[in-house]
Parts: structure tokens; sequence; C-alpha cells
């Protein structure tokens, strides 16, 4: 698999390897993101000392790992397995100042968060390490890298100890965008329409490691029922292993994930502390950033409120549609995603996602609506009167005195605005102009797959039109 995208985070990397002195460099991001394969790419997996932390370990099993690890790649490791990290440290530190070469050192501590088990002190010797001989030299780039971001936010970047300050580069490494899921399905001969690839990235967030085991040879509705329903296959085991792998005390993350898969447009605070059985207090806050930060759910803003009023939405594609879909389903039957594509459970799962989809790709609709270089901030909106109890799914507030409102419209044909939708939309405008008090112009702005079919009802009515190939750029 060659390396898709990632333009950005390689300028990045570049920057450190040209710096005339030691970087400590801190990737993070979600579980199967591709930050190891980044990584390894990119430094075409030549390095100084490369270590991968043991989930689920103890110290000792640990450092036993971290000893036969060195053994491997150094000539002069100690026969004697380190008790302490700051004797393995110490041995690093050997094993590198032996090594003779021009350009810089390389050290990959991967899954660095799992490194960190209670009471072992890891962190203090890291500390040491990089205080006390990294950073008297010019020559070494630290990557410290992890899937539990917000261990990676708070106890690395955010360090209130010696490693206060000490990050020189951070690099959260996201999901693919439809672009460069696109890109990564051609490089595996996939002939598949951007519908299809559409409806493949509505499940699989693009997430690179979930891409590659789509088969060039099935639909994307095969593909679908291959991984998600047959017994054994990768994402029906994969939830199992994906929140316990990033967080501790998972339990309590699953829980908010499952009460906002109930909610569609997604849940206040108070809101989700009781859907999901938990005081509203400072753990709710620590869950809330970790699943966060981690790219599991997504904090939004409420058009006219105050900023601290937001709505929390699962933005996770995988953890949606495996609540909906996978979860429940025990006895898998041939066909069973194939044979239901017209199920209203899936027309509305569909709907629902395909709008996460333009959540996730504001830069595009902006470019789309040629409005990238306007000001603008995004968020969402729901009516205040519960007799008329109305949301929109995007709010674009621009600096040129426009508003755009957003509709996202999931459909295998081009979308059909009818007589009593046209109301149903005139009256959502009128009621989001008479609650804002906004006196900026209105569009109206629908976002769809195959554009608008042409009638008297949209005519007039809408104002721009964004198209799933719009989504692709």
């Amino acid at each position: 698999m060659e390396l898709i995208g990632r333009e950005k985070e390689m300028l990045q990397l570049d920057k450190v390897k040209a710096s005339r002195k030691s970087e400590f460099v801190a990737l993070y991001g979600r579980r199967r993101v591709g930050k190891t394969y980044l990584v390894c790419e990119y430094f075409e997996y030549q390095f100084d000392f490369q270590l991968t932390g043991l989930a689920n370990s103890s110290t000792h099993q640990q450092l036993v790992n971290f000893h036969t690890t060195l053994l491997r790649q150094s000539k002069s490791a100690p026969d004697q397995v380190p008790q302490t990290w700051f004797m393995a440290f110490q041995h690093l530190m050997d094993h590198l100042e032996g090594i003779q070469k021009e350009s810089k050192l390389v050290v990959f501590l991967d899954e660095l968060p799992w490194l960190d088990t209670p009471k072992s002190d890891f962190m203090i010797a890291l500390e040491h390490f990089w205080n006390s001989w990294a950073t008297n030299r010019k020559d070494v780039i630290l990557l410290a890298c992890g899937s539990a971001a917000s261990w990676v936010i708070n106890e690395l970047i955010n360090n209130h100890g010696g490693l206060h300050n000490r990050v020189t580069e951070r690099i959260k490494i996201h999901p693919f965008t439809l672009r460069e899921t696109e890109q990564m399905l051609q490089t595996q001969n996939s002939v598949l329409d951007r519908y299809q690839i559409l409806q493949l990235y509505m499940v699989t967030g693009g997430i690179p490691y979930y891409l590659d085991a789509i088969s060039p040879a099935k639909s994307a509705a095969q593909n679908i029922e291959e991984l998600c329903f047959r017994q054994g296959s990768l994402l029906v085991q994969e939830f199992h292993n994906l929140y316990s792998s990033l967080f501790r005390h998972a339990e309590k993350h699953e829980r908010v994930v499952l009460a906002l898969s109930s909610k569609a447009k997604g849940m206040n605070r108070n809101e989700l502390a009781k859907a999901a059985s938990l005081s509203s207090g400072g753990g709710l806050t620590k869950v809330l950033s970790e699943l966060e930060e981690s790219g599991f759910i997504s904090r939004y803003s409420l058009f006219g409120k105050a900023k601290q009023t937001v709505l929390y939405r699962l933005s996770d594609f995988y953890s949606l549609f495996y609540f909906k879909f996978i979860k429940d389903n025990t006895n898998y039957e041939p066909g069973v995603w194939v044979n239901a594509l017209d199920h209203p459970a899936q027309r509305a799962w569909a709907g629902f996602a395909f709008e996460q989809v333009c959540l996730a790709h504001i830069e595009q609709i902006k470019k789309a609506l040629g409005i990238s270089g306007v000001l603008t901030s995004s968020s969402v909106w729901e009516s205040k009167d519960d007799h008329h109890k109305t949301q929109i799914d995007l709010v674009i507030d621009r600096r040129d005195q426009v508003v755009n409102l957003c509709e996202a419209k999931f459909s295998i044909n081009p979308y059909t605005i009818t007589k009593s939708y046209t109301e149903q939309l005139r009256n959502k405008m009128g009621i989001f102009r008479q609650e804002t008090r906004t006196r900026k112009a209105l569009f109206l702005t629908f976002i769809t797959t195959y554009g608008l079919a042409r009638n008297e009802h949209a005519t007039g009515l809408v104002q721009n039109e964004v198209t799933m190939d719009d989504l692709f750029v």
C-alpha cells in the first residue's frame, strides 16, 4: 500500500528532519488511522531504535519487550533485562552513542501510552532521557506515537512536569477524506464509482486499515456485508477491541457513544449524562474530552447561542454503523445487507451518515460555494419552540453578510423537492430568521449526491447546490 495523502504531515516531518536541533515529535490519532504506517513509510523503515508498547501488560513485561527489542537492534546491548525504565533508557543512550552517522538519530516509540503502566516511573525516565541527554545534542529525533489521543495530549503535549513544553512538533493524523479514500481504492485496482465509494466511507469513515480490506472485485454492498456481517470478519470483531485498547475504564466511553447513537442529531451535556447514566461532573468531562480527542465524537456550537452551548454527536462512522446494524445481528444470513438496501432503517442511517460526511468536508463545501477565502463559522441549529421543532444540518455564517442554510440529502437519483417539502423549507427559514433575528441574507443550500431535479419548486427557492463530486475535491 503506497502512501496516500498526508502532505501536511510530511511537510512537518521534513521540517523536523532539516532542523539544527533535537526534535521531540508527538503523533496521535484514532486507532487504525495509519500513524505507524506514515512514520515507517516516511523514514523508509530505517530507525536507530524502534519499540512498540504492549497492550494490557505489566511493567516487567514492557521492560522485557524493551530488552529483547534492543538485543535485536544493538550489538552492545547488555544481557540482563533492565529492572527500571531509568536503566532501560541508559541502555538506549549507550546504544545510540555507539552509532556513527551523518544524519539524525531516529528513535520511534510506538503506542507510548501502553508503556506508561501504573507506578512504572516511565514518564520520569523519559523526561530524564530527553532533558539530560537528547536536548544536549543536535541530532536526535524522538517520535512518540499513540492511539490514546487524550493521553498524548494530557500526559505528553500538556505535561506539567519535567516535559512541560518539551514537545517540539505535534502531528494529529486524521482519517482520509473522500478524495484520499478514492485514491487508496484506486491503488487497489477498484473501479467503484463515487456513489459506491461514498457508501463505503459512511461505514468505514476513511480509516485506511478498514479500506485496505475492501475487495476490488465486489460492490460496495457486497463489501459491507462481507466485512460487517459475516461471523468473524474484520468489522464484526473490531468494536470489542477498539475502545478497550484506547481508554482505561472504557465502559463509560462505550455508554456515551451508545447513548449518542440513539439520537442522530446529537445531545447537550445534560441530555447525554442522563442517557448514559453518568453524573454530569468532572468524570463526564474527562470521558467527553478523551472521546473527542480520539475522533469518536464531535461537539458543534448552536447558531445564535452562547459558545458554551454545544451539541455532542457521534462522529465515528464505524461506531454508528456498529450500533445500528452489527451489534444485535447475532445470526448471519447471506444477503442480510444486499437484500435490504431500500429498508427504512438503511435509509435513515444513510441520511444521517451523509450529514456526517458533509460535516467532515466543510472545506470542500466552502470551495464548491466559492467562499474558501471568506471568514466563516460553522454550526448547527435547532428551534427552541417545541411546537415548531426543526433543525438545520449545517449553518455556515459568512463574514460577507450571508448565512448558508445547508440541507444534506442522500439519494440514488437527483433529489426532488416536492410542493409539501417546499412549504416545510420556507417555514424552517422563517422560524430560523425569527428566532435568530439575523439580518443577513439566507441562502438555502442543498448538498446532494446527484444534484436536484429541476422543477418549479427548486427554482427560486434554492440558491446554491453542492453535489457528491464536490466533496471528492
